[in-house]
């Protein structure tokens, strides 16, 4: 046995000697191994549900499913062979971290990266305007709105490229997008003008980081004009603006990815794809608020959050809408599948790619970069096509 297995005298006569070995059939890791809880067909159920809610988390896609799940019977996108009444319970069945660990390997192949563009304003206006701090007790109105733009420049700042406002009010988690040519301060008050007419709610504070594109002469008449306080944030502290920071992430890179967007086709086209994300993620999708702490057993404070709901349920819920201001509103969504709104994204999303892809792989290999990081995003919208 030694000569066969090279193991030592010692380990060899205990193996031989001591108790029966276990069944690697039924033994893995001195865990014993039990039944699946949920069938392979409800796996992929999941990741195909998944896919058409835009990738959402665990604890949100609990929430979508009851929202979901009876639209996309109704257009069809559940006419699958692994749609069964059968895996559709097992689907609603699931808990958040099941479905996170299920989703986990997806989710893996999705990790990308980004730059910063932020240049201070002049001093003497940045210092006529008042800071807002993490520590502020939070508005309970809706109304009280952070901004802040995203630059889709590739791997490079030189040249004129795209950037992306993004406008989010902190009570409601209510988020509009839309692009525009540059950070001159001419097309960020056309698009504040634009959003502010999204909002289902007049807009009270407009706050944004300490950057030149918004702290600047235009942007502060306008919105003295309209009656609208301007804030900002502390310099170097993102956690200021904690909120829309997030929606950086989330919201416009996971859209409109990390590719180079210079041209007036690439800025159209990112401008239906903002149009689609809007109705999708204030309709259909759920998002959680803090609502205080707690401590653990162990003596350790943790963060309390309210149910899920989305945007739309939260505006409700506010009541500063009229009667007639909700049923407008409710009106963007009338007939809508939101599976549609998946894939329409999708398609843009890879028009957008193809338009971008070559020149910004082109710039990453002038600078000596690697841009693979982007590929399985390419293969999952590919996928979900």
């Amino acid at each position: 046995m030694m000569a066969t297995t090279g193991m030592g005298r010692s380990t060899a006569r205990r193996m031989l000697t001591g108790p029966a070995l276990p069944d690697p059939a039924e033994q893995i890791d001195r865990r014993r191994l039990r039944p699946k809880g949920f069938s392979d067909e409800s796996r992929l159920l999941l990741e195909h549900v998944w896919a058409l809610m835009g990738c959402p988390c665990g604890k949100y896609m609990v929430v979508m499913l009851p929202i979901w799940l009876p639209l996309l019977r109704a257009a069809g996108d559940l006419d699958k062979p692994f749609a069964s009444t059968a895996t559709l319970a097992e689907l609603e069945a699931m808990s958040p971290a099941t479905i996170d660990r299920y989703l986990t390997p997806a989710r893996e192949r999705m990790q990308l990266r980004g730059m910063a563009t932020t240049t201070p304003p002049p001093a003497v206006l940045r210092n006529s305007i008042s800071l807002s701090k993490a520590g502020d007790k939070p508005p309970t109105e809706p109304g009280v709105i952070e901004a802040d733009t995203v630059a889709h420049c590739g791997p490079t700042l030189i040249g004129e490229f795209c950037r992306t406002l993004t406008m989010t009010d902190m009570v409601t988690g209510w988020t509009e997008n839309t692009s525009i040519r540059n950070n001159a301060s001419k097309w960020i008050v056309q698009a504040v003008g634009e959003l502010q007419g999204m909002f289902p709610f007049p807009l009270r504070v407009f706050d944004s980081d300490n950057g030149s594109e918004f702290i600047n002469h235009d942007v502060a008449n306008w919105l003295q004009e309209r009656d609208i306080a301007q804030t900002r944030s502390r310099p170097y502290r993102k956690n200021d603006q904690a909120t829309v920071e997030s929606k950086n992430n989330h919201v416009v890179r996971k859209h409109a990815f990390y590719w180079r967007y210079d041209t007036p086709e690439e800025l159209a086209a990112l401008g239906e794809l903002w149009r689609l994300v809007s109705l999708r993620l204030n309709f259909f999708t759920p998002t959680k608020k803090p609502t205080g702490y707690a401590t653990t057993a162990g003596g350790r404070r943790k963060r309390l959050y309210d149910t899920p709901k989305t945007p739309w349920q939260r505006v409700l819920d506010s009541g500063v809408l009229t009667t007639t201001q909700a049923a407008a509103t409710a009106g963007r969504i009338a007939g809508v599948n939101p599976a549609d709104l998946t894939r329409q994204i999708n398609h843009i999303q890879l028009r957008l790619i193809e338009l971008a892809k070559e020149k910004t792989e082109a710039l990453a290999t002038a600078r000596g970069l690697d841009l693979a990081s982007l590929e399985p995003s390419i293969r999952r919208l590919q996928t979900t096509k």
